[in-house]
């Protein structure tokens, strides 16, 4: 079937051709939807195709035994080969289309039925359910089962970013720890056999490798809803609803633009509450009791924003709620991401000791933190990126030895914040660390070197809110286990020494740099070439760079995004 391919050919060079007069994201989501239907018929039709020549193959089978005149063959091998066909026509068409009840002189035989509309729902269903689909969960081992069902939480269509859900799945519990792996990485390798299945299909990603963001696959949703209907119970409420769900136990999932939790009518059920999940409430309200005695073993609480865009407004009516979670001794995850009206943290939070995950990313209000988190020694992931009102680091987190990710650690004024970077040197867990160099920063000799005393650390983002250039080639020293590098608002004109190829690590992977002063990306070593395979440029007013300039500069260059530099509004690269 060449058309397929042809019209996504087509799509491309159009795509191409609509960036390079202005990128709008609106029309670009349209775009890629209708990229993702066309690549999911290529895949349909490469399935049927190789069906159809298994089939084929099956049939040349009998006729070859006809054609000899082969009793003995046919004798013993027709059952088998009666099941071989058989089995090829399920492939071919869906379940309910195939009638094995008819006899024809004693015998069974298979007869292929169309049916030109479904005579009912359940019916409907099965027909937008592929074989397929049967086949891969099977594959698919208990706990990656639980980590797809829990997807279908998001409304149709939703776009569903991949780290945000893998956060979400390690508080669950269905993501676990092992020598070899974190909950983490374990994540990936279930995300990784999900897009394989096809069960869900990347967005928005273009030509890039690098998957950040998903959806559901339509064409799997309706078969894996009727599944999970089949295996639990719903029963709904006034704003909220409560259902059984696959993973552990009873979840109250917020729904409603208006939500008031806890206010003695909106929660009908006799089962423990253990995780709240925010689907669609923008405004969020708390009765004094909200934590009663169905939620004394809560373990999940996501309220803040999952949605892929900023723009998502979600705000509480007063922040006394978060005091009551101080009992909460089974709490593993919270996340308030994007909740305005949030200034102030309560000290209680810091005496949550099974806590995991504390996700406080795009608090806008949010200003103050528990003096001390040095208690929390369960604590894994740390975010407070885009908390821009926050002014100094709690105590203590030089003492979280488990802490694998640290995001937003804020380098500023000495006397608000007296931490440092060497600081940091104890947590040899560490994986991923942003840095923000706040605008009355101060930095210590050598303190930027001591990165290089995290062995574990892969992902570094550093972004300078201050405009003084004497910080713009801090000396610094990456560990070997670095594999992407994340530079914004670099207020240096030219590459500094530590950015040179001699000294990147040469595992190093990927570099994205955004805004800032960037005029070149030359550096004065004849002898060394970056190894980077992917390479982000973005708001860079005074660079000017092309193609053929980062394929001379990065030899091993697979994919480059170059958008909003002096000589491109927008470019996406890529080897394949």
């Amino acid at each position: 079937m060449k058309a397929v391919p042809v019209l996504l050919k087509h799509l491309m060079k159009a795509r191409s051709k609509f960036h390079e007069r202005g990128r709008d994201e609106s029309f670009d989501g349209k775009l890629e939807k209708l990229r993702l239907e066309l690549s999911q018929i290529k895949k349909v039709f490469v399935r049927v195709k190789k069906n159809e020549e298994e089939l084929l193959d099956r049939l040349a089978e009998v006729d070859g035994h006809l054609r000899k005149l082969d009793r003995k063959s046919l004798y013993q091998d027709t059952d088998a080969i009666c099941e071989r066909i058989s089995d090829c026509v399920h492939k071919l068409l869906p379940k309910d289309d195939v009638d094995d009840s008819s006899e024809e002189e004693g015998h069974k035989r298979s007869e292929i039925q169309r049916s030109s509309r479904p005579s009912s729902e359940k019916h409907k269903n099965q027909l937008l359910l592929p074989k397929q689909l049967h086949t891969d969960l099977h594959i698919l081992e208990v706990h990656e089962q639980h980590c797809l069902f829990s997807l279908l939480v998001f409304p149709e269509g939703a776009i569903i970013k991949k780290k945000h859900t893998i956060y979400w799945w390690i508080g669950e519990g269905l993501l676990k720890y092992s020598e070899d792996k974190t909950a983490e990485e374990e994540g990936e390798d279930v995300m990784d056999k999900l897009f394989q299945s096809n069960v869900i299909v990347p967005y928005g990603n273009g030509k890039c490798p690098i998957v950040n963001k998903f959806q559901i696959n339509p064409v799997f949703r309706p078969g894996l809803l009727l599944r999970l209907r089949e295996k639990y119970h719903s029963s709904y409420a006034v704003d909220v609803r409560t259902y059984y769900s696959p993973l552990r136990g009873t979840w109250l999932v917020l729904e409603q633009q208006k939500v008031i939790v806890g206010n003695g009518d909106s929660l009908n059920t006799r089962r423990w509450i253990d995780t709240i999940f925010n689907v669609g409430a923008s405004y969020l309200n708390f009765g004094s009791n909200w934590l009663d005695k169905n939620m004394y073993n809560l373990k999940v609480l996501q309220l803040g924003r999952w949605q892929d865009s900023p723009s998502h407004h979600i705000e509480v009516g007063s922040e006394e709620f978060l005091k009551k979670l101080l009992n909460q001794k089974d709490l593993t995850y919270i996340s308030l991401r994007g909740i305005s009206r949030i200034s102030k943290l309560p000290p209680s939070i810091a005496q949550l000791e099974s806590l995991q995950i504390l996700d406080l990313k795009a608090c806008h209000n949010l200003e103050t933190l528990p003096n001390d988190i040095s208690s929390m020694k369960s604590l894994t992931h740390l975010i407070l990126s885009q908390c821009y009102l926050l002014e100094s680091m709690p105590k203590g987190i030089q003492k979280l030895t488990q802490l694998q990710v640290l995001k937003g650690f804020l380098k500023g004024n000495p006397r608000k914040t007296p931490y440092t970077v060497s600081d940091l040197a104890t947590l040899k867990n560490l994986r991923q660390l942003s840095i923000h160099l706040g605008s009355e920063v101060v930095i210590k000799d050598g303190e930027f070197e001591s990165l290089g005393e995290l062995p574990a650390l892969e992902h570094l983002k550093i972004s300078w809110g201050v405009s003084d250039t004497r910080y713009s080639d801090i000396k610094m020293i990456f560990p070997s286990s670095l594999k992407k590098l994340h530079l914004e608002g670099f207020r240096g004109q030219k590459i500094p020494e530590w950015l040179k190829p001699s000294k990147m690590p040469k595992g190093c992977q990927e570099l994205k740099i955004v805004g800032g002063e960037l005029r070149s990306m030359n550096y004065d070593e004849d002898k060394y070439l970056w190894g980077m395979e992917i390479v982000h440029l973005k708001y860079l007013k005074h660079l000017k760079v092309d193609i053929a300039k980062l394929t001379g500069l990065f030899p091993f260059l697979k994919y480059a995004e170059i958008k909003q530099i002096s000589n491109h509004s927008y470019l996406e690269w890529s080897i394949v």
